[in-house]
């Protein structure tokens, strides 16, 4: 193989060369679901939540921080008094009515475009850690540097088809410099899709501006490039910050995910239904304002799921709550025919231990058996999102990876193929060298690197290395073996220029090292 993944001819040489051509890094394509869903709700009990959800928003309102989202709810005939807005069941079903159901997702590799919504998904790194587990599996204070290796790893694992954007907090930075770097650590180190900070209105205007130099101004209007995520203050609140990153967005015609923050039990009430009604109240608000910014724009139905613990009130990840509401939330979606999205591979264990992986494949199975679109948080996740862990990072990743193959469903194109291997058998043989079994060994069955399947003896003659270590080890591997898919010369001269204006024009007062 002489030509990489990002469709430039490789450089190496000698053995790292090879052992780079042997590694397969090449993105896989968007997941088109081939499993049946899971469904727990009938049409009877879909109606039921849906008439909830509207009489909240009829009865109960929602609150909307914010002047010019107050405004424009008034020029749209909404019943606004005071901050609460009041908004009837026939005007939000007409506004979400104008959201895209599909529409492609754009990389700076075209090959790595995604087609989006209905049956297709695609995973994307976990985001916001104040904290790191290093490749010597310390926890401390991330830098811009771990960040970057970060985005080199999304560019390199085939599953994560995004490069995210604060994967971890780069504590090296001010505070109001800090959404600059992070955005051009996601276009430099990756040519995948990648996400943009909505941390304030001028921080996505921001992002936006570099998102158009390097696609081009035109192209943003039509072509879906970059995703941001405005969260919901639960219950029923929108504030400022939020939806003026979102009206930044819609503005330019660029998809925004709308996430209401749920801790079941805590800012819900503590029952799995009725939460929904509310979180679907909270998300169908901010889906009809996108429509009124700008009729049309891509916007996703958004959550952030978690329950309570009621001995600590610390947030549970893996729960089977946490699974019954995204089914129930994919169902509501696929109702408003709105694309969405969920939160994967979550851990609440302090150490990428068991505690971490039954969390994350617990949630894992349940997400991709909800038929989510865009699949968040798929990598790394622990510590209830305190910090990103490089080893299970990169576990996370080759599990998705799995979770993707058992989500295309079964491949019926070799049946004929291998049945007649059975009669070239017969009884009592076996398979291994049979020439149907060597053509096809590699793809018939995931064969998951991570994981170690060798006789004890020999799994001791090799060190006796568990998981975490084994998963340390490839993330070195991948990082030594990482090569930049170059920006072009005179995008990245012209991103850097704008990184140095605004950060003459921001005030960095903000110290370095700040609490997140």
């Amino acid at each position: 193989m002489s030509v990489d993944a990002v469709g430039k001819v490789r450089r190496g040489r000698g053995a790292r060369q090879a052992a780079r051509q042997t590694r397969d890094i090449a993105m896989l394509p968007a997941l088109k679901r081939g499993i049946p869903l899971t469904e727990p709700m009938d049409a009877e009990q879909i109606a039921r939540i849906d008439a909830a959800s509207m009489d909240i928003l009829e009865n109960v309102g929602v609150v909307f921080r914010d002047e010019i989202a107050l405004a424009d709810w008034r020029k749209a005939g909404a019943d606004v008094r005071g901050e609460t807005v009041y908004l009837d069941r026939a005007m939000v079903r007409e506004l979400i009515e104008t959201i895209p159901e599909t529409f492609t997702y754009h990389a700076r590799d075209p090959q790595k475009n995604l087609p989006f919504g209905r049956d297709h998904a695609m995973f994307i790194p976990m985001t916001g850690a104040p904290y790191l587990r290093d490749r010597e599996d310390n926890r401390r204070n991330p830098t811009l540097a771990d960040l970057a290796d970060f985005h080199k790893l999304a560019h390199m694992l085939p599953a994560m088809q995004s490069s995210a954007h604060h994967i971890v907090e780069p504590y090296d930075h001010p505070i109001s410099h800090r959404h600059l770097r992070i955005t051009y650590s996601s276009m430099k180190h990756s040519d995948k899709t990648f996400m943009g900070m909505t941390t304030s209105p001028k921080n996505a205007e921001d992002v936006l501006d570099m998102a158009a130099i390097l696609f081009g101004e035109d192209f943003l209007e039509t072509h879906p490039v970059v995703t941001g995520n405005c969260n919901g203050n639960s219950p029923l609140v929108w504030d400022e910050t939020m939806l003026g990153a979102m009206r930044a967005f819609c503005r330019r015609n660029q998809p925004v995910l709308c996430s209401p923050f749920v801790l079941g039990g805590a800012n819900t009430p503590a029952s799995v239904a009725p939460t929904v009604a509310q979180l679907n109240a909270e998300a169908l608000s901010a889906l009809a304002y996108t429509q009124v910014i700008r009729k049309g724009a891509p916007a996703i139905y958004g959550h952030y799921l978690s329950t309570v613990s009621m001995k600590s009130g610390a947030p549970m990840a893996g729960t089977p709550e946490i699974s019954l509401m995204n089914f129930m939330i994919g169902q509501m979606a696929r109702f408003y025919k709105v694309p969405w999205r969920t939160s994967n591979t979550l851990g609440g264990a302090k150490t990428f231990d068991a505690q971490a992986g039954y969390e994350s494949a617990t949630t894992l199975m349940a997400v991709l058996m909800s038929g989510a679109n865009y699949i968040w948080h798929s990598a790394g996740w622990n510590e209830a999102g305190m910090h990103c862990s490089m080893a299970k990072f990169v576990v996370d990743a080759e599990q998705c990876a799995m979770g993707y193959r058992m989500a295309q469903g079964i491949n019926w194109d070799d049946f004929d193929e291998a049945l007649k291997a059975v009669g070239d058998i017969g009884p009592g043989g076996h398979y291994l060298g049979h020439p149907h079994t060597l053509e096809n060994f590699q793809r018939a069955f995931f064969m998951p690197e991570l994981f170690d399947n060798n006789s004890i003896e020999q799994w001791q003659a090799e060190g006796a290395h568990e998981i975490n270590a084994r998963a340390l080890k490839r993330v070195g591997d991948l990082l030594g073996d990482y090569e930049e898919p170059k920006l072009d010369p005179g995008v990245d001269e012209a991103l850097q220029a704008y990184i140095a204006k605004r950060e003459r024009e921001i005030p960095a007062a903000d110290a370095l090292n700040q609490d997140h």
